[in-house]
């Protein structure tokens, strides 16, 4: 039986979304003839090539006789001018012709349209160097530009990240999707079909199973599904992913399965391999999990093997192979710095636990499997999948997905990869714990993090109690700070509107968030208006929150967004605009002694909390060391080159990657570390704990060891990579 995965228009134009590689590696494992394709990088491919550009303005220019906007006629008219330059550009984002750079910001290489206006602002945000950043950004916006126009004058569904994504939000009902499905197909829809078209004479599959993880990917699934159906319709067709299982659980309606044979909620693994069985007469239809059908025009759920997922660590390595991985666009949509690491550069995609290991933040959708389940791999066994996709891509960068990342599992996988001398660079969600410890944050530094992003959520104490997130506005800083001094960039996802929350406790979080910039804990931010879905806490018990719902009425299809009122809660519609202008500046390091007020255009109350809350959290740091007695110690530092001065005193010489350290200590302390260090580097699979390195201690010198943890020498020793973990 030969399978065909999907993942259709739009998720990433820099990396593959990981579904299909996931599903391939394990399906290979079973012995399952397994091809993927990325409908959505291929289509735009094809879309921004000179050909197909040539087809976007012929398309357009029948629309020019009609009123269109001046931005869509001044495009029209630099139609030469896109045609010329539209394969370069290319070529540049996908980093094969990087001299391009100095061409792109002289300003006279790319035509520019609306895009373009705000280039004053590139110098602030770029500086005067930066050449490939801002080259980078310049071709973004030109791509933009020309996505405007195809928005405007051929298909107002496109987007480069999403594809008729208004369509599925809150889709309570089929029809809208399905009027859309049957109106003409547009340009787009042509090149995308195209692209699938193509596959499908390769492959030539017997099943094709589409991702669908948001909701600007259904319109361009169904929209090849019901190609296959008029072209193909012998094969069977599987639609899957974070959408559907977060809508469409509650699923009744027939008319979908015009289009689809079998839907499938949660992990894919082992429905859709209980799915190929039943169609190759190996089990019954009742023996199917998790999966809707139809039977005699009703919708089905069948659920005949629950309880029978595939653990986690038998799901096998995501298999890259067949992926365009050469062919991706490195973009750089947005100035903000974590947003970048989502669209430039190319990641391998892997999963460190399955799930949540806290899965009680009353906003998130706890009680779905993917979050509800937990489930850890070893890191032995994620060393060996990261070897082997850095073997198959030969890239070295990974985005660790998880919901958050277990910080112990991460101790773990640091440990690992240093002992086995993997060098990677890799960026996680994690949630702002007192177990990030600033050593741990060190040896993650030194494993290869690069970035961590983490749910600040409403800068209020009240409020993260309230929405059971676990963590201190004290807490975060303190931990922030951590990762930043360890060199690691941080990111803070930020709420507003969440139930209850007052004007004055919006303003004091953006406080919060000032006074973090002000005081290098996070480097990066973004404001999120609070939703309420139907399968987290506030949505299953709004009187708790003291919110009401309002709406949506449940529908046969997608079910998840709930309009709701907030009757003790501040117009958190009016905050919106200001808490993004603040925000803006403060990642870009200015305006940080403006009055708050001055952000909003309507009244406000003054900042309720001390100006100095972060910098006192900052002081009053972690436990001191002679509390972590029974942690473990790891030497990250080289080890130093010792030189005895006289019959007393010997020199110990560190080199660092920049810079060299001279400590002339005594002999009998020299000995004792110079016999210790090189047994506690990770290669040596270290078990000393900090009282075993006290009791060496005291033993050479005579002296009590609550006296040297107060030295020079001990703080140049914690400095030049001693650290402690926690075991």
């Amino acid at each position: 039986m030969k399978i065909l995965l999907c993942t259709p228009p739009l998720t990433q134009l820099n990396t593959p979304y990981p579904a299909t590689a996931y599903l391939k590696g394990f399906l290979k494992q079973r012995n399952y003839d397994v091809n993927q394709a990325d409908l959505g990088i291929e289509m735009i491919l094809k879309l921004f090539s000179k050909q197909g550009l040539q087809q976007i303005f012929e398309e357009a220019s029948k629309r020019h006789a009609l009123e269109i906007t001046e931005n869509s006629s001044r495009i029209l008219h630099l139609k030469d001018s896109y045609l010329q330059t539209i394969d370069q550009v290319i070529r540049f984002l996908q980093n094969k012709d990087q001299t391009l750079a100095y061409k792109i910001t002289s300003g006279d290489f790319l035509p520019q349209a609306a895009r373009f206006k705000h280039m004053d602002e590139l110098d602030f945000a770029f500086g005067t160097m930066g050449i490939q950043d801002k080259a980078r950004f310049l071709a973004t916006m030109y791509l933009e530009d020309l996505g405007d126009l195809i928005i405007e004058t051929i298909s107002p569904h496109f987007g480069f990240s999403r594809y008729a994504e208004s369509l599925a939000m809150s889709a309570t009902h089929f029809e809208p999707i399905e009027e859309a499905l049957q109106q003409p197909s547009t340009l787009i829809d042509q090149i995308l079909l195209e692209v699938l078209a193509q596959h499908l004479q390769k492959t030539k599959p017997d099943v094709v199973g589409f991702t669908v993880p948001f909701p600007g990917n259904l319109y361009g699934a169904l929209t090849c599904a019901k190609y296959i159906k008029e072209h193909h319709p012998a094969i069977k067709i599987l639609l899957g992913g974070g959408y559907v299982n977060t809508e469409l659980r509650d699923l009744t309606e027939s008319a979908l399965f015009q289009y689809v044979d079998f839907v499938t909620l949660d992990d894919g693994e082992s429905p859709i391999l209980k799915i190929l069985e039943h169609l190759e007469g190996k089990r019954s239809k009742e023996e199917l999990q998790r999966t809707f059908l139809t039977e005699n025009n009703a919708v089905q759920k069948i659920d005949g093997n629950a309880n029978t997922d595939i653990p986690h660590t038998e799901i096998g390595t995501p298999d890259y192979s067949d992926l365009p991985l050469k062919s991706y666009l490195s973009v750089l949509e947005m100035l903000n710095p974590m947003h970048r690491l989502w669209s430039d550069g190319r990641w391998n995609k892997l999963t460190i636990a399955h799930g949540c290991y806290w899965k009680r933040c009353s906003f998130c959708d706890i009680t779905l499997d993917y979050i509800s389940r937990y489930e850890e791999a070893p890191a032995k066994l994620l060393v060996d999948r990261i070897e082997q996709i850095i073997e198959q891509t030969g890239e070295t960068g990974f985005h660790f997905v998880d919901e958050a990342a277990p910080p112990l599992a991460l101790r773990d996988l640091a440990i690992e990869l240093i002992k086995r001398d993997v060098s990677i660079s890799w960026w996680t969600n994690i949630r702002f714990e007192k177990t990030f410890t600033p050593d741990l944050c060190r040896l993650l530094a030194a494993s290869g993090c690069i970035a961590v992003s983490g749910g600040l959520e409403v800068a209020s104490d009240r409020l993260l109690a309230l929405m059971e997130k676990g963590v201190t506005i004290d807490q975060v800083a303190r931990i922030t700070y951590g990762f930043t001094e360890a060199g690691i960039m941080v990111h803070a996802y930020l709420m507003y509107g969440f139930p209850t929350q007052t004007a004055q406790e919006t303003v004091d979080s953006l406080e919060v968030v000032r006074q973090l910039f002000e005081n290098g804990c996070i480097q990066s931010a973004f404001w999120h208006r609070f939703s309420m879905t139907a399968h987290s806490p506030v949505g299953k018990n709004p009187e708790k929150y003291q919110v009401e719902k309002i709406g949506p009425e449940q529908g046969p299809f997608a079910n998840n967004d709930l309009i709701h009122e907030d009757p003790l809660g501040a117009n958190h519609a009016l905050f919106s605009d200001g808490l993004k202008k603040a925000l803006f500046n403060y990642m870009h390091g200015v305006a940080m002694e403006l009055e708050l007020g001055e952000w909003f255009d309507f009244e406000t109350p003054p900042v309720s909390i001390p100006t100095n809350q972060i910098e006192q959290a900052i002081i009053q740091g972690f436990k001191p060391d002679e509390d972590c007695m029974n942690y473990r110690l790891y030497w990250l530092g080289g080890l130093p080159e010792a030189e005895q001065i006289d019959e007393e005193t010997a020199q110990f010489t560190f080199y660092t990657k920049t810079d060299h350290l001279i400590s002339e200590i005594s002999i009998p302390m020299a000995n004792m570390l110079g016999g210790i260090l090189p047994t506690l580097t990770i290669q040596k699979n270290t078990t000393t704990t900090l009282l075993h390195f006290a009791n060496k201690y005291e033993e050479a010198t005579n002296y009590p060891f609550s006296g040297f943890l107060h030295s020079d020498l001990w703080l140049q020793l914690r400095q030049l990579g001693l650290i402690l973990i926690r075991i």
